[in-house]
């Protein structure tokens, strides 16, 4: 008789198991919510983090030169401010004043170009129809809101990038200053005997991003000349604009000369196919040989990044966060890669692995299993 009062103080008893359950997948749910919200502000404090370690090798050289570690970081901080204030005085008004060049001719642009592509269809009157017809190449381009929107979830009003610019600048500055209390901040998430590993993984992050910047720079650079030249020698339209582009492209690996090329090809195209097919056969050559030639050795020595590991990282994150996701793609593949080495690659044994990577290239698994059937 006393077996139903035992069943309900032993379903009574669960009741706090299945509370504790529920109020961790609410705090989950709410957890995952917040995070998306915040997005924003976790990309910003990651780009502050990738910048401050790129500052904190020529700080650290000032530092072993008896420099205060405070006055080094002022100095850094400065030049670098002064190195984007002399690029923006020197490529910035020029590329404003060709961009409002554009905006005024690209009438006339679609116009050249839908003339020249209906004359190239001449033979196929059902596609020449459509390409003549009213403002058909117009509205067959993206509006600018569209381009607007699609460059990346976080639009800014000129104020608010005012205001996010400084709070960027602020987070470097202060990390750059006092960078102790932070890193010893992010030891203690770790066990004490994993700290090493930590502090080796950042170290080796904090190298990679010194190669990236180094490397984005130098082919940035390179190409921008080259482009200059070429462009100014076929008589393109707005060449600082696409000088400007060609300077961050390699922000984006291996993909991002291609797609700054789309805009100076179709506006080649306005000028004559043939000016057209040569700045596309340019921009495959210039990418071709600055993406298998001259990053790989530039980058090897500091990042040695396997391409397919960047570009996997990269049209995930692209997929997942737009643009943003696409530029921050490289450094997020650096520190994926350190601390992949730091904690794991560390503890696996690797001898014999050139000899299994070469049993695998020359596919030599069916002849053991020949043997040992044989045997």
């Amino acid at each position: 008789m006393h077996s139903p009062v035992t069943n309900n103080s032993h379903s009574n008893s669960n009741l706090p198991g299945i509370s504790r359950y529920i109020v961790f997948a609410l705090a989950l749910v709410i957890g995952a919510w917040f995070m998306f919200q915040i997005i924003g502000v976790v990309f910003l404090f990651f780009f502050a983090v990738v910048l401050t370690l790129i500052l904190n090798a020529p700080t650290m050289w000032l530092v072993k030169k008896k420099v205060p570690r405070t006055v080094a970081a002022l100095m850094v901080f400065m030049l670098m401010l002064l190195f984007l204030f002399f690029l923006g005085w020197l490529v910035l008004p020029r590329i404003l004043e060709q961009v409002s060049h554009l905006a005024t001719q690209l009438p006339a642009y679609f116009d050249s170009i839908q003339s020249r592509l209906g004359s190239a269809l001449s033979d196929y009157p059902v596609l020449q129809e459509k390409v003549m017809a009213d403002n058909a190449f117009e509205k067959s381009l993206p509006s600018v809101s569209r381009l607007v929107t699609h460059l990346g979830r976080f639009s800014f009003s000129v104020i608010g990038g005012i205001f996010i610019a400084i709070l960027f600048l602020s987070l470097v500055i202060y990390m750059l200053i006092h960078p102790r209390p932070l890193i010893e901040t992010y030891l203690t998430f770790f066990p004490p005997h994993k700290r090493e590993k930590a502090a080796a993984a950042l170290a080796r992050s904090s190298e990679m991003m010194v190669g990236w910047m180094w490397s984005n720079l130098v082919v940035g650079t390179i190409e921008a000349v080259l482009i200059f030249f070429f462009l100014s020698y076929m008589g393109v339209p707005g060449v600082w604009v696409w000088v400007g582009l060609a300077l961050f492209a390699e922000m984006v690996p291996k993909l991002g000369l291609y797609i700054m090329a789309a805009p100076p090809v179709l506006i080649a195209l306005s000028v004559s196919p043939l000016t057209a097919l040569w700045v596309l056969i340019f921009y495959l050559i210039l990418n071709e040989i600055m993406g298998d030639f001259v990053m790989p050795k530039i980058r090897a020595s500091t990042m040695n990044l396997h391409p397919v590991s960047s570009l996997l990282v990269m049209l995930a994150m692209a997929a997942a966060f737009g643009v943003i996701g696409a530029l921050i793609a490289t450094p997020l593949t650096a520190f994926i890669k350190a601390y992949y080495e730091a904690f794991y690659l560390s503890q696996v044994p690797t001898e014999n692995l050139d000899k299994q990577v070469d049993l695998v290239l020359n596919r030599r698994g069916s002849e053991n299993k020949n043997n040992n059937e044989t045997i």
